[in-house]
């Protein structure tokens, strides 16, 4: 059966509708940036989807051509994240999406190397006449986070977000955004099948103990 990261670490992706602290281990994804609103038709946000899935399944499938990966095991490609910002902004306004400055990533299981990424991306370019040179391969160490299952449509955001500031400040945290501690999405759901009102997806910030 094919490793699902879903299953094996419910912890990280599949919180319940109530904010939890949590401590992100390092991991290496495929990334993409950019900025602008994702929801304008064939923008730079849906163009980097399309590199990203299209590097994640070379990878994925690489066992059936020529390309061998040491430690190679069968996976389901992880769900789709997202890291948002705006500048000069601690958080998001929702209202802004113009402003939008954002890092699209998906998950690598760690047999995955630099070397075996550059082969995805030069192979994917070629086989799916798409240029992907916009990938990289990023490491990212999230450490100490609170998270929560967000559900309904992404615009609703805001109020889950207050519960998650609620909670980290009756326990003693705070929030800790800067360049590399971002507000982080994971999307469980696919939105071309999924009603609004029940979309699933997981909202992570970065904190710290007070004092």
């Amino acid at each position: 059966m094919a490793f699902d990261f879903k299953k094996e670490y419910k912890e990280l992706y599949m919180p319940k509708n109530k904010p939890e602290i949590v401590t992100v281990p390092k991991a290496n994804y495929i990334a993409v940036r950019g900025k602008g609103n994702p929801n304008e038709e064939d923008g730079e946000y849906k163009q980097s989807i399309g590199i990203l899935y299209s590097v994640a399944y070379t990878l994925k499938m690489s066992y059936k051509t020529d390309y061998k990966i040491e430690g190679f095991y069968e996976y389901v490609v992880p769900p789709l994240e997202g890291f948002w910002w705006q500048k000069g902004l601690e958080g998001i306004d929702y209202r802004r999406k113009e402003e939008f400055h954002w890092i699209s990533i998906i998950r690598l299981p760690d047999f995955i190397t630099q070397k075996d990424f550059d082969w995805a991306v030069e192979t994917a370019t070629k086989k799916k006449k798409l240029d992907c040179s916009k990938a990289e391969f990023l490491t990212i160490d999230e450490c100490l986070c609170v998270q929560i299952m967000h559900i309904g449509p992404f615009d609703d955001e805001p109020k889950t977000i207050e519960l998650m500031d609620k909670f980290i400040a009756e326990n003693g945290y705070e929030n800790d955004f800067a360049d590399n501690r971002l507000h982080h999405e994971i999307y469980l759901s696919d939105v071309r099948k999924v009603a609004p009102e029940k979309w699933k997806t997981v909202i992570r910030h970065p904190i710290r103990k007070i004092g």
